[in-house]
């Protein structure tokens, strides 16, 4: 990322007029962008809000929110969860972040908003299928690495949120036990809700266990996973979230196990090439991206106790990183 350009976004959003009309300007991009591919973002939310057709159509409020989802939130939340001050910040032009019903109503939609020009436009990849084809991409360096080894039987998800990256580690490992964890309950009660109401692979062997809790204090067992996943995570932490993540995906892991995380790749020519407006559009939903750009992963992973990760671009502008756990 071009520093003086990076500098001169970081000036501007401090100017709180001018970040709120960025985070605005940010959100209409992405519900535009969904609604000329085909993914019709209003449609699918309201929708989501009324869960079934019956309150869909007693209902006349498009913003009206069926109260089933008040009692998942409920029975999902966990009481003694403490939300870091990182976490309660803005996130993606929601000024309650990741802790509301609309953020989490939305997520789906506009992942596949944001990934839909990840590959140029010509390439098959492209479009409504961009952000299934970049999980699908990550899925397949996974696979790569650890079925040559062995295939692993216990996953936990980190930063899980409404399941989308939940679900391909299901596909892709269908006889794995699966643990989903986030921050967000509102996340996880959409999470849960999907899991529901979509079909599972046909050789999974277990529904996932859908936890409330902090990535970098599960409150799960030591040693009780072969692969630690986070998949569009860490660009989202304050350095200091992020090694304390690594260290506990390391604590999580049996020996031999692997931690991967799919991300940004801050090397990569699209944000160093990428138009000042556009970048104060992505800085205005991203607080801690200067953070994770500067963060070097070899030293945070060897430091955690990791063997040297192996870093592989999976997309024109994502990576893999994945680190073992050494064995005993």
């Amino acid at each position: 990322m071009n520093a003086v350009a990076s500098s001169m976004v970081n000036g501007l959003l401090k100017v709180k007029p001018l970040a709120s009309f960025a985070k605005h300007q940010a959100r209409k991009m992405m519900i535009e962008r969904a609604e000329t591919i085909g993914v019709y973002w209003r449609d699918e939310v309201k929708a989501l809000r009324a869960r079934d057709t019956e309150f869909a159509e007693l209902s006349s409020d498009p913003a009206a929110l069926n109260p089933i989802w008040e009692q998942a939130l409920a029975a999902l939340t966990n009481p003694s969860v403490v939300y870091p001050s990182y976490y309660k910040t803005s996130f993606h032009a929601y000024e309650e972040g990741n802790l509301g019903w609309l953020p989490a109503l939305e997520v789906d939609v506009a992942a596949r908003a944001v990934h839909a020009r990840i590959w140029p436009q010509d390439d098959a990849r492209s479009g409504i299928e961009g952000d299934q084809q970049l999980r699908n991409s990550y899925h397949q360096v996974l696979k790569s690495t650890l079925t040559a080894e062995k295939v692993p039987e216990r996953i936990i998800d980190l930063g899980a949120s409404t399941g989308r990256s939940t679900f391909a580690l299901q596909e892709t490992f269908p006889s794995a036990q699966i643990t989903g964890v986030d921050l967000s309950p509102y996340f996880l009660a959409v999470a849960q809700h999907t899991e529901q109401h979509r079909v599972q692979p046909l050789a999974a062997t277990s529904s996932i266990a859908w936890v409330h809790a902090s990535a970098e204090s599960t409150g799960l067992p030591a040693e009780s996973a072969d692969l630690v996943s986070a998949c569009l995570v860490f660009h989202e932490l304050p350095v200091a979230a992020a090694q304390d993540i690594i260290r506990e995906a390391y604590r999580l892991l049996s020996p031999g196990g692997h931690f991967a995380i799919m991300d940004m790749n801050p090397k990569s020519e699209t944000f160093a090439k990428m138009p000042p407006y556009i970048l104060t559009l992505l800085k205005s939903t991203e607080p801690y991206l200067d953070q994770y750009f500067a963060l070097d992963m070899n030293e945070v992973f060897t430091q955690a106790g990791f063997l040297a990760p192996c870093i592989v671009c999976n997309s024109p502008r994502h990576r893999t990183i994945m680190g073992q756990k050494p064995m005993l």
